[in-house]
């Protein structure tokens, strides 16, 4: 299923059924009089998270919801039935904007958000029964449904994420330390989209984003721009692969975390470490000085995986607990 992280949809809910104006007249039955039953309330239109879905794409290609409208009071104090509520599954991690203001957001799965609520049903004559007025001639209307235009903005919910230069080689390290099978090749860009793996472990299992390759600019929409960003926000630790063959491997490590301060500082706050990737590509492998916790790998061969491996169950351990 192809990967969508934005979508734009249109709800309605139903509108509520009319309240009726009734008499009851029966052949032998003395003291007739008002006897309108109420309209029913329209559905509403809600949103449920599913942790079984990863993208919005089925929204991309059914943008339109409508619940359905209450049905109309009848005779013999017969109210009208409620309108059928629609419930739209939507992944984990979503943000509901209505003209770019934000209207809610879901993280649990079952979550439930109400988009638009439905028309209240009008009531019948009977019960404007007073002393006053023995023979009420009126009832009222059903209120309208909601309608609106709403953007769906998924931002991805994982324990870590990896991140880096564009041919870093993230989605090897991907496939090496999970079940994953992500699209791997040798030209920049070969992911477009979040790839997600899972790292068994005995205590819960650790979900691995693979992000779309930064570049310098990214903030700014260059590259895979805020695209790329936006899914890092929730994402518990950060993964910072860099490739270590290439001529200037520090100046990677400091692209990545000026483009993290320019988009929003508070990625600068989360956990990290930084993995050197690619040694089995140079001969003599230099050591950095750098104030995170520093791995040596090659994800292609394997080298250095169990240690990195191990210390990610033990972050996802502690995390936890």
């Amino acid at each position: 299923m192809k990967f969508v992280d934005e979508a734009k949809i249109f709800v309605e809910s139903g509108p509520g059924g009319n309240g009726c104006i009734s008499f009851r007249r029966e052949k032998y039955v003395p003291r007739g009089g008002p006897d309108g039953g109420n309209g029913g309330d329209g559905g509403s239109v809600y949103l449920i998270g599913s942790k079984d879905l990863q993208t919005l794409y089925d929204l991309k290609i059914r943008p339109h919801y409508r619940a359905g409208r209450g049905k109309h009071g009848k005779g013999k104090k017969m109210n009208g039935r409620t309108g059928t509520d629609v419930t739209i599954p939507v992944p984990l991690g979503i943000i509901v904007l209505h003209e770019d203001e934000p209207l809610g957001e879901i993280l649990k799965h079952g979550e439930r958000l109400i988009l638009a609520r439905g028309g209240k049903g009008g009531r019948g004559n009977a019960c404007f029964v007073s002393p006053t007025n023995q023979a009420p001639r009126h009832a009222e209307q059903g209120m309208s449904g909601e309608q609106m235009t709403l953007k769906i903005v998924l931002k991805l919910i994982s324990n870590i994420g990896i991140v880096g230069l564009p041919n870093a080689g993230k989605s090897t390290l991907l496939k090496a330390m999970t079940n994953a099978r992500p699209r791997i090749d040798s030209y920049p860009f070969t992911t477009l989209t979040p790839n997600l793996g899972v790292l068994r472990d005995n205590i819960s299992n650790v979900v691995i984003a693979d992000m779309p390759g930064i570049i310098e600019g990214a903030h700014e929409g260059k590259g895979i721009g805020m695209q790329f960003l936006r899914h890092i926000e929730r994402t518990k630790l950060l993964v910072l692969l860099i490739d270590i063959s290439s001529p200037k491997p520090r100046d990677q490590y400091t692209t990545l975390l000026n483009e993290f301060k320019r988009y929003k500082r508070a990625l600068l706050e989360k956990p990290r470490i930084v993995v050197f990737n690619k040694i089995d590509l140079i001969d003599e492998v230099p050591h950095f000085k750098l104030r995170e916790k520093m791995f040596y790998i090659s994800a292609l061969k394997g080298t250095g995986i169990d240690q990195l491996v191990k210390h990610l169950k033990n972050e996802n351990q502690a995390k936890a607990g």
